[in-house]
């Protein structure tokens, strides 16, 4: 055991709670809104967070009108006393709180274009084989997802790959296809085969720009000659049916939504090209060093379980090679 020599007395530290108070303004922004999410005053978080930049010697936050930022000193400190909270995490973990894993409440981020047309289908299940499990859902894109989990936002995420960060540990759920939609009133609706060779100089319409979906359609499109419609952008799956619907030209969606919301939709046709394999590969990921890591891996193996029974007839399940 480390200790002090005779005469000294150890300096003071930053408290827990205040480390808590400091990660929650850095993940929200605001000393307001971190007061409020963790449900104190805010002259409570403000003095706390003041005496611990005292005892460290460094300010931690720029305030402004907008907000708070961390400071250059401030970003350096973060992960270290993200790692401090984690070991503490860690600790009452090994201290015998490993049990209830399965009775809490996780906050679960998924992508918007997966999210609605997946969890409806499997947490029944999954409620069914851990009783007291709660998720508190959001919706969010990749670039938030991934953000989040690493600002401690989300415990978990359900993403697509690439998942770009390696701090997070990834594994894989089910590969899911993504198939064409045409109007009901379109050549290719009396066509039983789809070969990519008929989307040459097709109209095809998709989200908007800047979605991973959107950018694996574009390389499509681009290969096989099709036209993107870069002025009728659906913010949505449904808005993209809608258009199909009406006329407007192809779209391609993946088979999850279309399972969930069009496989009786009779103004739309749906096939797959079968020469080309368009397809995208889902995860769970979550922090590396989380407490719960152990309990994050069986909950992966039980959700592959769940997929391969609920919805083995529309994706392909693919286990770990870890």
């Amino acid at each position: 055991m480390r200790t002090q020599p005779p005469g000294t007395a150890m300096a003071p530290k930053p408290s827990l709670k205040q480390l808590e108070y400091i990660m929650a303004v850095a993940r929200i922004g605001s000393f307001r809104g971190a007061a409020e999410d963790l449900n104190v005053s805010q002259p409570t978080l403000t003095a706390q967070i003041a005496r611990a930049e005292e005892l460290l010697g460094l300010q931690l936050f720029e305030r402004n009108r907008s907000g708070a930022q961390l400071t250059p000193a401030g970003r350096d400190f973060e992960p270290q006393a993200r790692q401090v909270l984690d070991a503490m995490d860690d600790l009452m973990q090994t201290a015998g709180a490993a049990s209830t894993n399965d009775h809490a409440t996780y906050r679960l981020g998924v992508k918007t274009t997966v999210g609605p047309y997946l969890l409806p289908k499997i947490l029944p299940e999954l409620r069914a084989s851990y009783a007291d499990l709660r998720f508190f859902v959001r919706e969010d894109s990749p670039r938030g997802l991934e953000d989040g989990l690493a600002h401690g936002e989300y415990d978990l995420i359900v993403t697509s790959l690439p998942v770009n960060s390696s701090d997070f540990t990834v594994e894989p759920l089910l590969r899911e296809e993504i198939l064409v939609a045409a109007p009901a009133d379109h050549p290719l609706a009396r066509e039983e085969h789809w070969p990519g060779a008929k989307l040459k100089g097709q109209k095809v319409l998709t989200t908007v720009e800047g979605h991973l979906f959107t950018r694996q359609v574009e390389a499509v499109c681009n290969r096989l000659g099709a036209e993107l419609l870069r002025d009728y952008e659906g913010t949505s799956l449904d808005a993209l049916r809608v258009m199909v619907v009406m006329g407007m030209g192809l779209a391609f969606l993946p088979a999850l939504y279309i399972e969930s919301e069009i496989r009786t939709e009779e103004g739309v046709v749906v096939n797959r090209l079968e020469d080309e394999d368009v397809a995208r590969m889902h995860v769970l990921a979550w922090r590396s060093g989380s407490p719960a890591r152990t309990f994050y891996r069986e909950l992966a193996v039980e959700l592959r379980r769940i997929i391969g029974v609920r919805l083995g007839h529309v994706v392909k399940v693919v286990e770990s090679s870890a």
